[in-house]
């Protein structure tokens, strides 16, 4: 997928209904698919402090996440840059807080508890290759938002109050 040339496309902002909509599972093989996660991909890259973004945040109420946590100063794990198809969160361990944005929610960041160690399983674009991925620290925190943004969830709804909200200094992404 790295080589794929896609179209970046506008982030949508809350309170978008697509982004509290629940997605759907996609056939990896689908053209319209392979198109969509080349456009995700595009986006994700055009956002410079953004680690990850899902398909509704693009508009598409697929089962869709691109992510890549290379850049980011607590990344520890770095499964490349990637777009997964129908990603399923199989297991999560050592959870931990961890303060999150959202290039969907531009002006806030919060206090999100989140696993620092899973396992995560998907499918490649095209091909349909399934795929394993081991994640911790950073980058298993950017893999869960997105997984959350697929079941229509924001960061803000797994914030305890309002105390652990707080205005964004910075763009970053998960």
């Amino acid at each position: 997928m790295s080589g794929a040339r896609g179209t970046p496309r506008q982030v949508l902002g809350a309170p978008h209904p697509a982004l509290s909509a629940k997605a759907e599972p996609v056939d990896p093989a689908a053209p319209e698919v392979v198109t969509a996660a080349a456009d995700l991909l595009a986006t994700l890259r055009g956002r410079t402090a953004v680690t990850g973004l899902a398909a509704p945040q693009i508009g598409l109420s697929w089962r869709l996440i691109a992510f890549n946590a290379w850049s980011h100063p607590r990344a520890r794990s770095w499964a490349g840059e990637l777009v997964l198809i129908n990603p399923r969160l199989t297991r999560a361990a050592h959870w931990d807080g961890g303060r999150e944005g959202c290039a969907s929610i531009a002006e806030l960041t919060a206090d999100v508890r989140r696993a620092t160690r899973i396992t995560v399983r998907g499918h490649l674009p095209g091909t349909g290759e399934p795929v394993i991925i081991e994640a911790d620290a950073f980058e298993a925190r950017c893999i869960q938002h997105q997984l959350d943004h697929l079941d229509g969830l924001l960061f803000l709804d797994r914030v305890p109050g309002a105390l652990s909200l707080h205005r964004r200094l910075h763009s970053c992404d998960a």
